[in-house]
């Protein structure tokens, strides 16, 4: 296959699995979502994973967003990697941020029974580490952006120095650091309730493809440019297929090694209290 055509293809795959990683992905959060409406509650899943997630995407929708359609920040970018042509952020990657803050809000209202009327044990509630990490999470861009002010000659427009791409890395780190976090609440969960009840494994098989493809179109991405340094040029896209397919794996290896069969589910409570129950229609209920 001649250069030129070899080229073509690899640009079309690349869009390819792009769309196809973003729907495995975008589809990964509808089950959790319909299984809380039918059954009516809550249980089984971590109040901190949505409430982070929600935050998280909404740093990955700005990231995103700006690198595809901010001339500076692509100008900046361009400078500090001559060697690429463009960020290797797509506007699949956008379509899926987006989608992902809306329903991350929504999976977030389900704990608030005047909205959808669901079930929340009174010990569902946003732990003091997330809370720390939301805030946190809030206020560190506007430390950078100060940092920009004080430490460039001209305001943040010099791409050698202190720059706004700046601020924008440092959002896309706030992404990564949830996407490390947020896994974990819901591990602990399942480990203290010694059972997934209540919580949908589908969503991890959807997230497992869509962390490989996505990896796949960032080297392909990378390979159409002859530069590698495009790989971690985009630290978001890299680390968060990577950590998604190690929560991934461990939540699988919860699921069908850890608990089963999870033979003591009626035994404990929605969210890891283990005080007796009582079984009722949907498997669960306080006493």
């Amino acid at each position: 296959m001649a250069q030129p055509q070899m080229e073509l293809f690899v640009r079309a795959l690349s869009r390819l699995l792009g769309w196809i990683y973003m729907l495995s992905w975008s589809a990964s959060f509808y089950p959790q979502i319909i299984i809380n409406y039918r059954r009516k509650s809550t249980s089984g899943l971590s109040i901190d994973t949505p409430t982070i997630n929600t935050l998280g995407f909404a740093c990955y929708t700005i990231y995103t967003g700006v690198f595809l359609y901010a001339p500076m920040i692509r100008a900046q970018y361009a400078a500090r990697h001559p060697s690429s042509e463009e960020p290797t952020v797509r506007f699949n990657d956008l379509a899926f941020a987006v989608h992902a803050v809306v329903l991350c809000f929504i999976m977030y209202t389900q704990f608030w029974p005047s909205i959808w009327g669901l079930h929340v044990s009174r010990f569902q509630r946003i732990s003091k580490t997330m809370l720390g990490l939301f805030w946190g999470s809030v206020f560190a861009p506007l430390v950078v952006i100060c940092i920009v002010l004080v430490r460039s000659p001209d305001g943040g427009y010099d791409p050698s120095t202190w720059a706004w791409i700046d601020v924008i890395y440092a959002i896309s780190y706030i992404k990564l650091v949830i996407t490390v976090l947020k896994y974990v609440p819901q591990a602990w969960l399942n480990y203290k309730r010694k059972s997934t009840y209540g919580w949908s494994i589908v969503p991890m098989f959807l997230d497992l493809n869509g962390g490989v493809l996505s990896l796949v179109q960032l080297v392909l991405d990378s390979s159409l440019q002859s530069d590698w340094s495009g790989i971690t040029g985009n630290p978001v896209k890299l680390l968060l297929g990577n950590v998604t397919i190690f929560f991934d794996l461990i939540f699988i290896f919860q699921h069908y090694i850890l608990y089963p069969d999870a033979p003591d589910t009626k035994k404990r409570s929605h969210d890891g209290d283990t005080r007796p129950l009582l079984a009722d229609s949907e498997g669960q209920r306080d006493v």
